[in-house]
């Protein structure tokens, strides 16, 4: 693996991404294999991949995040961080708010891991620099971080692509049992949460409750405490009434970009 001082490989690749829907670029993912790796992004603490997937004559650029790569973290299960990008995708499309690439578990390069499809973006944005024209996004994205207790919402997370859409990533430290939410994003504290939004997190707690479909899926990739835990959240945030204010404990990520 490369060291981590080493410069992004990914810098000088001209990213030509084809234009697929949600849809398609899951199947893609989930029906295609790894074909081509080409570098790896510095920005991370874990190893990250720019890499091709294909399936016959179609190809898409995605991020590839082996588990070996995984920097060991003292609250957080080894190995596990891939398996979080997953069910973090997973909740996202219960919710119907498609806020997440399309995100599956994979065996690449480097062995099993999370492979995302890569979104083109401008690197300039970020939620610091985003305007009201995408407040009603930013609320989804705040209600989601609550959902999945994510202890890592840096700005540079949420990527706004050419037609206005912000899409979140980077979720491999989420759904800990403990609440651990740290993120940059408390612009909506103490105002009313849309009624739409509280109807789609009722929605998800239904869903969790049946035992197929979204809850067995969970199970493969979280233990029974951190489900137990994201049950008891979703029905509390299903509750509120307003968005909530940071607490005396309330810890930002660093960097907060």
């Amino acid at each position: 693996m490369p060291a981590d001082n080493q410069n992004d490989d990914t810098a000088a690749l001209k990213i030509e991404q084809p234009e697929l829907t949600h849809q398609e670029a899951l199947e893609l993912l989930t029906e295609g294999e790894v074909t081509e790796l080409f570098g790896y992004f510095s920005w991370g603490s874990n190893y990250t991949f720019l890499v091709k997937v294909s399936r016959g004559e179609q190809a898409a650029y995605a991020v590839y995040k082996p588990i070996k790569g995984e920097r060991t973290l003292w609250d957080f299960a080894r190995g596990t961080l891939a398996l979080r990008e997953r069910a973090a995708f997973l909740i996202d499309e219960a919710l119907g708010w498609h806020l997440v690439p399309a995100t599956v578990l994979t065996n690449g390069p480097l062995g099993l891991g999370s492979v995302q499809v890569y979104i083109e973006h401008d690197p300039e944005e970020n939620t610091f620099t985003f305007g009201d024209a995408q407040a009603e996004q930013l609320r989804r994205v705040v209600l989601l971080d609550l959902i999945i207790n994510n202890a890592d919402r840096k700005g540079g997370h949420c990527l706004l692509d050419s037609n206005g859409k912000i899409w979140a990533i980077d979720h491999g430290i989420c759904f800990h049992e403990e609440p651990k939410l740290r993120t940059v994003i408390w612009d909506f504290a103490g105002q009313a949460i849309p009624e739409e939004l509280i109807d789609a997190i009722k929605g998800l707690e239904t869903k969790l409750g049946d035992q197929q479909g979204l809850r067995k899926q969970l199970d493969e990739l979280l233990c029974a405490e951190e489900i137990e835990a994201l049950i008891k959240r979703v029905g509390e945030i299903g509750e509120m009434e307003r968005f909530p204010f940071p607490g005396p404990d309330h810890i930002l990520p660093w960097p907060p970009v």
